[in-house]
Protein backbone atom coordinates (compact mmCIF):
# COMPACT_ATOMS: atom_id res chain seq x y z
CA UNK A 1 0.00 0.00 0.00
CA UNK A 2 1.31 3.43 -0.98
CA UNK A 3 0.05 6.56 0.80
CA UNK A 4 0.31 10.26 0.09
CA UNK A 5 0.60 12.51 3.15
CA UNK A 6 0.80 16.20 4.00
CA UNK A 7 -0.22 18.75 6.61
CA UNK A 8 0.76 19.80 10.11
CA UNK A 9 -0.27 17.83 13.18
CA UNK A 10 -1.90 18.89 16.44
CA UNK A 11 -4.09 17.39 19.14
CA UNK A 12 -4.24 14.33 21.34
CA UNK A 13 -3.23 10.76 20.55
CA UNK A 14 -2.98 7.46 22.45
CA UNK A 15 -0.28 5.12 21.09
CA UNK A 16 -0.87 1.35 20.87
CA UNK A 17 0.29 -1.09 23.57
CA UNK A 18 3.93 -2.08 23.85
CA UNK A 19 4.82 -4.72 21.30
CA UNK A 20 7.96 -5.64 23.24
CA UNK A 21 6.09 -6.21 26.49
CA UNK A 22 3.25 -8.05 24.77
CA UNK A 23 5.64 -10.55 23.14
CA UNK A 24 7.13 -11.33 26.53
CA UNK A 25 3.86 -11.67 28.42
CA UNK A 26 2.37 -13.92 25.74
CA UNK A 27 5.35 -16.27 25.95
CA UNK A 28 5.22 -16.35 29.76
CA UNK A 29 1.49 -17.08 29.62
CA UNK A 30 1.90 -19.84 27.05
CA UNK A 31 4.60 -21.54 29.15
CA UNK A 32 2.46 -21.49 32.28
CA UNK A 33 0.25 -24.09 33.90
CA UNK A 34 -3.08 -22.24 33.89
CA UNK A 35 -5.17 -20.11 31.57
CA UNK A 36 -4.38 -16.41 31.49
CA UNK A 37 -5.77 -13.22 29.98
CA UNK A 38 -3.39 -10.63 28.53
CA UNK A 39 -5.15 -7.31 27.96
CA UNK A 40 -3.71 -5.66 24.86
CA UNK A 41 -5.79 -2.94 23.22
CA UNK A 42 -4.43 -3.45 19.67
CA UNK A 43 -2.84 -6.11 17.48
CA UNK A 44 -0.02 -5.86 14.97
CA UNK A 45 1.65 -8.27 12.56
CA UNK A 46 4.50 -9.17 14.90
CA UNK A 47 2.16 -10.09 17.76
CA UNK A 48 0.05 -12.17 15.39
CA UNK A 49 3.24 -14.02 14.43
CA UNK A 50 4.09 -14.76 18.07
CA UNK A 51 0.52 -15.87 18.79
CA UNK A 52 0.48 -18.18 15.77
CA UNK A 53 3.89 -19.65 16.57
CA UNK A 54 2.90 -20.38 20.17
CA UNK A 55 -0.26 -22.05 18.87
CA UNK A 56 1.91 -24.14 16.55
CA UNK A 57 3.83 -25.29 19.64
CA UNK A 58 0.57 -26.43 21.24
CA UNK A 59 -0.89 -23.38 22.99
CA UNK A 60 -4.42 -22.17 22.34
CA UNK A 61 -4.38 -18.38 22.10
CA UNK A 62 -7.24 -16.30 20.78
CA UNK A 63 -7.54 -12.52 20.47
CA UNK A 64 -10.91 -10.84 20.92
CA UNK A 65 -12.17 -7.52 22.24
CA UNK A 66 -8.71 -6.20 23.11
CA UNK A 67 -7.55 -9.27 25.01
CA UNK A 68 -5.56 -12.44 24.45
CA UNK A 69 -7.06 -15.55 26.04
CA UNK A 70 -4.18 -17.98 26.58
CA UNK A 71 -4.37 -21.71 27.27
CA UNK A 72 -0.79 -22.93 27.84
CA UNK A 73 1.24 -25.18 25.59
CA UNK A 74 0.50 -28.88 25.37
CA UNK A 75 3.44 -29.73 23.17
CA UNK A 76 2.95 -30.43 19.47
CA UNK A 77 6.13 -31.73 17.90
CA UNK A 78 7.36 -31.17 14.34
CA UNK A 79 5.34 -28.01 13.83
CA UNK A 80 6.11 -25.20 11.39
CA UNK A 81 6.51 -21.84 13.13
CA UNK A 82 5.90 -18.94 10.75
CA UNK A 83 7.58 -15.89 12.28
CA UNK A 84 6.51 -13.52 9.50
CA UNK A 85 8.96 -10.63 9.62
CA UNK A 86 9.36 -10.63 13.41
CA UNK A 87 12.93 -11.02 14.62
CA UNK A 88 11.71 -11.05 18.22
CA UNK A 89 9.38 -13.97 17.53
CA UNK A 90 12.12 -15.99 15.86
CA UNK A 91 14.93 -15.31 18.32
CA UNK A 92 12.76 -15.71 21.43
CA UNK A 93 11.11 -18.92 20.30
CA UNK A 94 14.19 -20.68 18.91
CA UNK A 95 15.36 -21.32 22.46
CA UNK A 96 11.86 -21.93 23.81
CA UNK A 97 11.05 -24.55 21.18
CA UNK A 98 14.44 -26.16 21.79
CA UNK A 99 13.98 -26.53 25.56
CA UNK A 100 10.52 -28.02 24.96
CA UNK A 101 11.99 -30.55 22.52
CA UNK A 102 9.56 -29.41 19.83
CA UNK A 103 11.72 -30.40 16.82
CA UNK A 104 10.23 -27.37 15.06
CA UNK A 105 10.88 -25.76 11.70
CA UNK A 106 11.05 -21.95 11.58
CA UNK A 107 10.11 -19.96 8.48
CA UNK A 108 9.74 -16.25 7.77
CA UNK A 109 9.46 -13.62 5.07
CA UNK A 110 10.74 -10.20 4.08
CA UNK A 111 14.23 -9.54 5.42
CA UNK A 112 13.92 -12.04 8.27
CA UNK A 113 15.55 -14.97 6.41
CA UNK A 114 18.60 -12.73 5.87
CA UNK A 115 18.96 -11.42 9.43
CA UNK A 116 21.87 -13.07 11.28
CA UNK A 117 21.34 -15.71 13.97
CA UNK A 118 24.63 -17.59 13.79
CA UNK A 119 25.84 -16.77 17.31
CA UNK A 120 22.60 -18.03 18.85
CA UNK A 121 22.60 -21.20 16.76
CA UNK A 122 26.19 -21.92 17.82
CA UNK A 123 25.12 -21.74 21.46
CA UNK A 124 22.11 -23.98 20.88
CA UNK A 125 24.23 -26.50 18.97
CA UNK A 126 26.68 -26.63 21.88
CA UNK A 127 23.90 -27.52 24.35
CA UNK A 128 22.03 -30.45 22.88
CA UNK A 129 20.25 -28.96 19.87
CA UNK A 130 20.87 -29.66 16.19
CA UNK A 131 20.07 -26.63 14.02
CA UNK A 132 19.94 -27.24 10.28
CA UNK A 133 19.42 -24.55 7.65
CA UNK A 134 17.51 -25.62 4.55
CA UNK A 135 19.34 -23.07 2.40
CA UNK A 136 23.04 -22.38 2.94
CA UNK A 137 22.72 -18.74 1.92
CA UNK A 138 19.73 -17.93 4.18
CA UNK A 139 18.98 -18.25 7.89
CA UNK A 140 15.49 -19.61 7.18
CA UNK A 141 13.92 -22.13 6.82
CA UNK A 142 15.61 -23.65 9.87
CA UNK A 143 14.86 -26.90 11.71
CA UNK A 144 15.95 -27.37 15.32
CA UNK A 145 15.81 -30.85 16.85
CA UNK A 146 16.84 -32.26 20.22
CA UNK A 147 16.36 -30.78 23.69
CA UNK A 148 18.19 -27.73 25.03
CA UNK A 149 20.24 -28.59 28.11
CA UNK A 150 21.19 -26.49 31.11
CA UNK A 151 24.82 -25.62 31.69
CA UNK A 152 27.26 -22.78 31.14
CA UNK A 153 26.53 -20.34 28.32
CA UNK A 154 28.63 -17.51 26.91
CA UNK A 155 27.29 -14.76 24.63
CA UNK A 156 28.78 -11.58 23.24
CA UNK A 157 26.86 -8.74 24.86
CA UNK A 158 27.23 -6.52 21.80
CA UNK A 159 25.10 -8.93 19.75
CA UNK A 160 21.31 -8.86 19.79
CA UNK A 161 19.70 -8.82 23.23
CA UNK A 162 17.04 -11.03 21.63
CA UNK A 163 19.45 -13.98 21.81
CA UNK A 164 19.76 -13.57 25.56
CA UNK A 165 16.03 -13.06 26.01
CA UNK A 166 15.25 -16.37 24.31
CA UNK A 167 17.62 -18.19 26.65
CA UNK A 168 16.21 -16.41 29.69
CA UNK A 169 12.75 -17.68 28.72
CA UNK A 170 13.97 -21.21 28.04
CA UNK A 171 16.57 -22.17 30.62
CA UNK A 172 14.31 -22.04 33.71
CA UNK A 173 12.55 -25.03 32.08
CA UNK A 174 15.77 -26.99 31.53
CA UNK A 175 16.53 -30.06 33.62
CA UNK A 176 19.64 -28.54 35.21
CA UNK A 177 20.82 -25.15 36.44
CA UNK A 178 22.42 -22.72 34.03
CA UNK A 179 24.75 -19.75 34.03
CA UNK A 180 24.83 -17.21 31.20
CA UNK A 181 27.82 -14.90 30.97
CA UNK A 182 27.86 -11.89 28.67
CA UNK A 183 31.20 -10.76 27.33
CA UNK A 184 32.15 -7.27 26.16
CA UNK A 185 29.79 -4.33 25.88
CA UNK A 186 26.09 -5.02 26.46
CA UNK A 187 23.57 -3.48 24.05
CA UNK A 188 19.86 -2.84 24.57
CA UNK A 189 20.09 -3.29 28.34
CA UNK A 190 16.54 -2.01 28.75
CA UNK A 191 15.15 -4.87 26.67
CA UNK A 192 16.97 -7.33 28.93
CA UNK A 193 15.35 -5.65 31.93
CA UNK A 194 11.95 -6.01 30.28
CA UNK A 195 12.55 -9.73 29.90
CA UNK A 196 13.63 -10.14 33.51
CA UNK A 197 10.57 -8.19 34.66
CA UNK A 198 8.24 -10.40 32.61
CA UNK A 199 9.66 -13.75 33.75
CA UNK A 200 9.83 -12.64 37.36
CA UNK A 201 6.16 -11.62 37.19
CA UNK A 202 5.54 -15.25 36.24
CA UNK A 203 7.39 -16.51 39.33
CA UNK A 204 10.67 -17.35 37.62
CA UNK A 205 13.83 -16.89 39.68
CA UNK A 206 16.85 -15.47 37.86
CA UNK A 207 19.79 -13.96 39.69
CA UNK A 208 21.41 -11.18 37.70
CA UNK A 209 24.70 -9.58 38.68
CA UNK A 210 25.94 -7.36 35.91
CA UNK A 211 26.83 -9.59 32.98
CA UNK A 212 26.14 -12.85 34.85
CA UNK A 213 22.77 -14.60 34.99
CA UNK A 214 22.24 -17.60 37.28
CA UNK A 215 19.16 -19.65 36.43
CA UNK A 216 17.74 -22.50 38.45
CA UNK A 217 16.44 -25.35 36.27
CA UNK A 218 13.15 -27.18 36.67
CA UNK A 219 11.06 -24.06 37.33
CA UNK A 220 7.48 -23.39 36.20
CA UNK A 221 5.78 -20.30 34.84
CA UNK A 222 2.74 -18.87 36.65
CA UNK A 223 1.62 -15.41 35.51
CA UNK A 224 -1.29 -13.79 37.35
CA UNK A 225 -4.56 -14.78 35.71
CA UNK A 226 -4.92 -11.31 34.20
CA UNK A 227 -2.18 -8.90 33.09
CA UNK A 228 -2.23 -5.70 31.03
CA UNK A 229 0.21 -4.47 28.38
CA UNK A 230 1.21 -0.83 28.88
CA UNK A 231 1.46 1.89 26.23
CA UNK A 232 4.31 1.67 23.72
CA UNK A 233 7.05 4.26 24.04
CA UNK A 234 8.52 3.25 20.65
CA UNK A 235 5.26 4.35 19.01
CA UNK A 236 4.83 7.42 21.23
CA UNK A 237 8.20 8.66 19.97
CA UNK A 238 6.79 9.53 16.53
CA UNK A 239 4.18 11.88 17.98
CA UNK A 240 6.57 13.45 20.47
CA UNK A 241 8.95 14.31 17.65
CA UNK A 242 6.05 15.59 15.56
CA UNK A 243 5.11 17.87 18.46
CA UNK A 244 8.53 19.37 19.06
CA UNK A 245 9.35 19.81 15.36
CA UNK A 246 5.93 21.00 14.20
CA UNK A 247 3.83 24.13 14.63
CA UNK A 248 1.38 22.91 17.28
CA UNK A 249 1.53 20.93 20.55
CA UNK A 250 0.74 17.22 20.58
CA UNK A 251 -0.41 15.45 23.72
CA UNK A 252 0.49 11.76 23.99
CA UNK A 253 -1.80 9.96 26.43
CA UNK A 254 -1.58 6.76 28.41
CA UNK A 255 2.19 6.59 28.85
CA UNK A 256 3.88 5.25 31.98
CA UNK A 257 6.72 7.60 32.92
CA UNK A 258 8.25 4.95 35.21
CA UNK A 259 8.11 2.23 32.55
CA UNK A 260 11.14 -0.01 32.13
CA UNK A 261 10.78 0.29 28.34
CA UNK A 262 14.06 1.69 27.10
CA UNK A 263 12.38 3.90 24.53
CA UNK A 264 10.93 6.05 27.31
CA UNK A 265 14.29 7.81 26.96
CA UNK A 266 12.89 9.52 23.87
CA UNK A 267 11.88 12.29 26.26
CA UNK A 268 15.45 12.68 27.60
CA UNK A 269 16.97 12.48 24.12
CA UNK A 270 14.68 15.23 22.83
CA UNK A 271 15.23 17.38 25.92
CA UNK A 272 18.98 17.05 25.28
CA UNK A 273 18.27 18.70 21.94
CA UNK A 274 16.41 21.55 23.61
CA UNK A 275 12.86 20.22 23.30
CA UNK A 276 10.16 21.36 25.68
CA UNK A 277 8.14 18.31 26.76
CA UNK A 278 5.86 18.60 29.76
CA UNK A 279 4.60 15.65 31.79
CA UNK A 280 0.94 15.88 32.77
CA UNK A 281 -1.43 13.67 34.72
CA UNK A 282 -2.27 11.30 31.88
CA UNK A 283 0.69 11.63 29.52
CA UNK A 284 3.13 14.08 27.96
CA UNK A 285 2.71 17.25 25.92
CA UNK A 286 5.34 17.95 23.24
CA UNK A 287 5.58 21.66 22.42
CA UNK A 288 7.06 23.28 19.30
CA UNK A 289 10.72 23.80 20.19
CA UNK A 290 13.94 25.24 18.87
CA UNK A 291 16.22 22.20 18.64
CA UNK A 292 20.01 22.04 18.67
CA UNK A 293 22.31 19.31 17.44
CA UNK A 294 24.08 17.20 20.04
CA UNK A 295 25.61 13.75 20.53
CA UNK A 296 23.20 10.94 21.46
CA UNK A 297 24.32 7.49 22.59
CA UNK A 298 21.77 5.02 21.23
CA UNK A 299 23.32 1.85 22.63
CA UNK A 300 20.10 1.07 24.53
CA UNK A 301 17.63 2.84 22.23
CA UNK A 302 18.35 1.67 18.66
CA UNK A 303 14.70 1.76 17.57
CA UNK A 304 14.58 5.51 18.25
CA UNK A 305 17.29 6.43 15.76
CA UNK A 306 15.05 6.77 12.66
CA UNK A 307 12.59 9.17 14.29
CA UNK A 308 15.30 11.01 16.23
CA UNK A 309 17.02 11.65 12.91
CA UNK A 310 13.86 13.54 11.90
CA UNK A 311 14.34 15.81 14.91
CA UNK A 312 18.00 16.16 13.94
CA UNK A 313 16.97 17.21 10.44
CA UNK A 314 15.55 20.50 11.72
CA UNK A 315 18.01 21.09 14.57
CA UNK A 316 20.64 23.80 14.45
CA UNK A 317 23.98 22.16 13.72
CA UNK A 318 24.93 18.49 13.57
CA UNK A 319 23.55 15.59 15.59
CA UNK A 320 25.81 12.57 16.06
CA UNK A 321 24.20 9.23 16.88
CA UNK A 322 26.66 6.72 18.34
CA UNK A 323 26.54 2.94 18.88
CA UNK A 324 24.17 2.45 15.96
CA UNK A 325 26.03 -0.07 13.78
CA UNK A 326 23.60 -2.92 14.42
CA UNK A 327 20.84 -0.92 12.75
CA UNK A 328 22.16 -2.34 9.50
CA UNK A 329 20.55 -5.67 10.43
CA UNK A 330 16.99 -4.63 11.24
CA UNK A 331 13.97 -4.90 8.93
CA UNK A 332 16.06 -2.80 6.58
CA UNK A 333 19.54 -1.36 6.75
CA UNK A 334 18.14 1.52 8.78
CA UNK A 335 21.27 3.63 8.49
CA UNK A 336 21.20 3.51 4.69
CA UNK A 337 17.41 3.83 4.64
CA UNK A 338 17.37 6.98 6.78
CA UNK A 339 20.26 8.50 4.84
CA UNK A 340 18.22 8.04 1.66
CA UNK A 341 15.02 9.33 3.28
CA UNK A 342 16.69 12.43 4.72
CA UNK A 343 18.35 13.15 1.38
CA UNK A 344 14.97 13.03 -0.35
CA UNK A 345 13.93 15.92 1.91
CA UNK A 346 17.13 17.87 1.29
CA UNK A 347 18.92 16.86 4.51
CA UNK A 348 22.46 15.53 4.34
CA UNK A 349 23.87 12.83 6.60
CA UNK A 350 26.94 10.64 6.91
CA UNK A 351 27.23 7.01 8.01
CA UNK A 352 30.26 5.79 9.93
CA UNK A 353 31.12 2.33 11.16
CA UNK A 354 29.04 2.79 14.31
CA UNK A 355 27.67 6.32 13.87
CA UNK A 356 25.16 8.41 11.98
CA UNK A 357 25.74 12.16 11.65
CA UNK A 358 22.80 14.31 10.53
CA UNK A 359 23.40 17.88 9.34
CA UNK A 360 20.45 19.99 10.45
CA UNK A 361 18.92 22.28 7.87
CA UNK A 362 15.73 23.24 6.09
CA UNK A 363 13.45 20.38 5.09
CA UNK A 364 12.36 20.65 1.47
CA UNK A 365 9.47 18.91 -0.23
CA UNK A 366 9.97 15.31 -1.29
CA UNK A 367 7.71 14.03 -4.06
CA UNK A 368 8.31 10.38 -3.23
CA UNK A 369 10.20 8.25 -0.70
CA UNK A 370 10.64 4.51 -0.19
CA UNK A 371 9.76 2.84 3.11
CA UNK A 372 12.27 0.05 2.38
CA UNK A 373 9.58 -2.25 3.74
CA UNK A 374 10.43 -1.04 7.24
CA UNK A 375 7.70 0.20 9.57
CA UNK A 376 9.93 2.65 11.44
CA UNK A 377 11.24 4.18 8.22
CA UNK A 378 7.71 4.64 6.87
CA UNK A 379 6.48 6.33 10.06
CA UNK A 380 9.57 8.53 10.27
CA UNK A 381 9.07 9.59 6.65
CA UNK A 382 5.47 10.54 7.41
CA UNK A 383 6.52 12.80 10.28
CA UNK A 384 9.28 14.30 8.14
CA UNK A 385 6.70 15.01 5.43
CA UNK A 386 4.75 17.24 7.83
CA UNK A 387 7.75 19.58 7.97
CA UNK A 388 7.76 20.20 4.22
CA UNK A 389 5.34 21.85 1.80
CA UNK A 390 3.26 19.74 -0.54
CA UNK A 391 2.46 16.04 -0.72
CA UNK A 392 4.87 13.17 -0.15
CA UNK A 393 4.20 9.71 -1.54
CA UNK A 394 5.47 6.93 0.74
CA UNK A 395 5.94 3.65 -1.09
CA UNK A 396 4.87 0.42 0.66
CA UNK A 397 3.59 2.35 3.66
CA UNK A 398 1.43 -0.62 4.66
CA UNK A 399 4.51 -2.04 6.38
CA UNK A 400 3.49 0.02 9.45
CA UNK A 401 1.18 -2.92 10.26
CA UNK A 402 4.23 -4.68 11.67
CA UNK A 403 4.04 -2.58 14.84
CA UNK A 404 1.40 0.17 14.46
CA UNK A 405 -1.44 -0.71 12.06
CA UNK A 406 -3.47 2.37 13.01
CA UNK A 407 -0.58 4.80 12.50
CA UNK A 408 -2.08 6.59 9.50
CA UNK A 409 -5.51 6.70 11.15
CA UNK A 410 -3.90 8.45 14.11
CA UNK A 411 -1.93 10.69 11.72
CA UNK A 412 -5.24 11.76 10.16
CA UNK A 413 -6.88 12.23 13.58
CA UNK A 414 -4.16 14.78 14.37
CA UNK A 415 -5.05 16.78 11.28
CA UNK A 416 -2.73 15.22 8.75
CA UNK A 417 -3.99 14.41 5.28
CA UNK A 418 -3.67 10.78 4.14
CA UNK A 419 -4.56 9.93 0.55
Amino acid sequence: MDVRVRGSLAGVVAPPPSKSQAHRLLICAALGSRDCRVACSALNDDLVATMNCLNSLGANIEYKDGCFSVTPVVLKKNGVLDCGESGSTLRFLLSVAAVLGADATFVGKGKLPQRPNGALLDVLNAHGVVCERHNESLELPLTCSGVLQGGNYTLQGALSSQYLTGLLFALPLAGHDSVIELQGDVTSQSYIEMTLDAVRSAGIRIENRGKLFKIEGGQGYALPQSVTVEGDWSSAAFWLVAGVTGKHPIKVCGMNSSSIQGDRYIVEHLRSMGAFIEECEDGFVAMPSHLFGCELDCMDTPDLVPILSVAAAVADGDTLFTNVGRLRYKESDRLAAMKSTLAAFGIQSEIGEDTLRVHGGKVSAAAEVDSFGDHRIAMSAAVLATLADGDTLIRDAGCVAKSYPSFFDDFASLGGVVL
